[in-house]
């Protein structure tokens, strides 16, 4: 192999291996770090002890919550509102009006008999429910843990209109009223979310609605790199997120804020601004671990006996590409192909999405689609291969001009062009088949580490997770001896000893490599190395 060749095959090593070391870490088995709760057990209000029932607004850090204008309620209790559809089952409390529990009933949190559904409400006892709502820096506020009066006991989605609503009141005589009202969908992950506010005072008072979306981060739960847990918001055009490990202070973003909320790997909370320009952000974190987002604006001039509105979307439910789209907010920003990669990772997810509607099994669709890559780069490779077996049929002419001009390295170079030009023979043509594979390997690795439709889906046998790590690493294994197997079969005029010897270590650091990448990645490489290795023997025996 000549010099350049080996170069630009070595240069890819290091990419990968930099990528590997800083960029990914093995994944924590069975989902753990993508729903740090994973509890399938609900708790009344009435089972909740006294010290562990809803705080004030007072006791949320910083500036997320301020000190209430009227009292909290804490002697009353709430009562629970289910909501019930084919794709969740949502359970809100009376006590600030907030949501105790989201369940998505088409996704679990691991592969084991019996696992629980995925749980996107995590909070601690003694924490702020998720959608609860105050008024910092306004003319009244209200604390978090206001208890409300519901208009009904229980939402069916399965039955009656597909849009029904659960109006929340809360009355403080002489002063004001505040309406909460959630309109949910049938076939919908995202709902409406509006906030009324009445002014029963003598006086103009100007409100600002805070809309709260909390979070518990366990410290025992070992999270990921790749994860990307925590505080997340769509800011000017830019998708921002926070680590809640860093989050040594409270933060503040805006006005801008098209959307914010938290994410895990696969799913998402988040809460919609209907005005993004005079919309900011909170962000901040409790001594005891507990993540706050708060979203608040605009700023609304209510006169006596008049009304104020604040409309808002959600959206909770998996972060799958189409249906974040269909949102039209950049929702989908918040998946994480790779900002230098995007252009082509979608691309192919859309390609496998597309096959796997006639396979109905993603393995299948990365097998055909590596063939369908191949087939376009085939007269490419097969040039490429042929202008590395004429490397190696002029490499006795390239060793006696190495003696001749030993001591003339220019004319050294010159001859050596005129002899690529006499032989028709590319330098670079070797490099190619690897430098291609590269962009698509790195695309279709982001497609399947972050896209969910990739998570949980069977190959065959063993293989019950592409988006994972091969449990018995057996298809790396197979890879790397077909790797072993092409690099025997390819021309190899370098008289390099070094570069040999490297060579011949190279199947063995891929192998090393690819035990921890997802399995459809490794069937991807693995197809492709078979592919190659066919390909080379077909040219091998034309050009006997």
């Amino acid at each position: 192999m000549d010099k350049k060749t080996f170069l630009a095959i070595a240069l890819s090593l290091i990419l990968v291996i930099t990528y590997q070391y800083f960029f990914i870490e093995p994944p924590v088995p069975g989902d753990v770090a993508e729903e740090q709760n994973g509890s399938d057990v609900l708790v009344t209000e009435e089972e909740r002890p006294q010290s562990a029932r809803q705080p004030s607004a007072a006791a949320m850090p910083g500036d997320i919550g301020q000190a209430p204008a009227f009292s909290a309620d804490e002697t009353e209790r709430g009562r629970k509102v289910r909501v019930s559809g084919p794709l969740y089952t949502a359970v809100l409390s009376t006590k600030g009006a907030g949501i105790v529990s989201l369940k998505l009933e088409q996704y679990r949190q691991s592969l084991d008999d019996g696992s629980g559904l995925i749980e996107l409400v995590n909070v601690r006892d003694g924490m702020p429910y998720p959608l609860t709502v105050t008024f910092p820096d306004s003319g009244m506020d209200i604390p978090a843990g206001a208890v409300y009066k519901a208009d009904r006991e229980s939402v069916d989605l399965d039955r009656g209109e597909s849009g029904q609503s659960i109006v929340f009141t809360k009355t403080y005589p002489g002063r004001m009223t505040v309406e909460k009202v959630y309109t949910f969908y049938r076939d919908s992950y995202a709902f409406d979310f509006e906030i009324r506010v009445r002014n029963l005072s003598a006086e103009t008072v100007t409100q600002t609605a805070g809309v709260l979306w909390s979070d518990y981060l366990d410290p025992d739960v070992k999270v990921d790199r790749f994860s990307h847990v925590g505080p997340v918001m769509y800011v000017s055009d830019d998708l921002v997120t926070e680590n809640p490990k860093k989050l040594d202070e409270t933060k503040y973003y805006g006005p801008g804020v098209l959307w914010a909320g938290y994410q895990t790997k696969y799913f998402i909370a988040s809460v919609i601004s209907q005005q993004p320009s005079l919309t900011s952000a909170v962000v901040a974190k409790s001594s005891s671990n507990d993540v706050f987002v708060s979203l608040r604006g605009p700023r609304v001039m209510i006169p006596p006996g008049e009304s104020g509105v604040f409309r808002y979307n959600c959206y909770l439910g998996p972060k799958e590409y189409d249906i974040l789209k269909s949102q039209q907010v950049n929702l989908e920003s918040s998946i994480d192909f790779g900002s230098w990669i995007k252009w082509l990772s979608l691309p192919l997810l859309k390609a496998l999405k597309l096959i796997n509607g006639f396979v109905h099994n993603y393995g299948l669709a990365i097998i055909i689609l590596t063939i369908f890559v191949k087939v376009i780069f085939w007269p490419l490779g097969t040039m490429s291969y042929k202008s590395m077996k004429n490397m190696q049929k002029i490499q006795p002419e390239m060793q006696k001009l190495r003696e001749k001009y030993k001591d003339d390295k220019a004319k050294m170079q010159e001859e050596t062009m005129s002899l690529y030009k006499a032989y028709k023979v590319n330098p670079l043509g070797g490099c190619l088949p690897i430098l291609i594979q590269i962009p698509v390997f790195f695309g279709l690795y982001r497609a399947l580490l972050y896209s969910i439709e990739l998570r949980h889906s069977p190959f065959f046998f063993w293989i019950q997770d592409l988006s994972a790590k091969d449990p018995y690493y057996i298809t790396p294994v197979i890879m790397g001896a077909s790797m072993y197997l092409q690099q025997k079969m390819m021309p190899t005029p370098s008289t390099n000893e070094l570069q040999t010897k490297i060579m011949t270590w190279m199947p063995v650091a891929f192998t090393f490599l690819f035990l921890n990448f997802p399995a459809g990645l490794v069937l991807y490489w693995l197809f492709n190395n078979i592919i190659s290795v066919g390909q080379q023997y077909w040219i091998n025996k034309r050009t006997k």
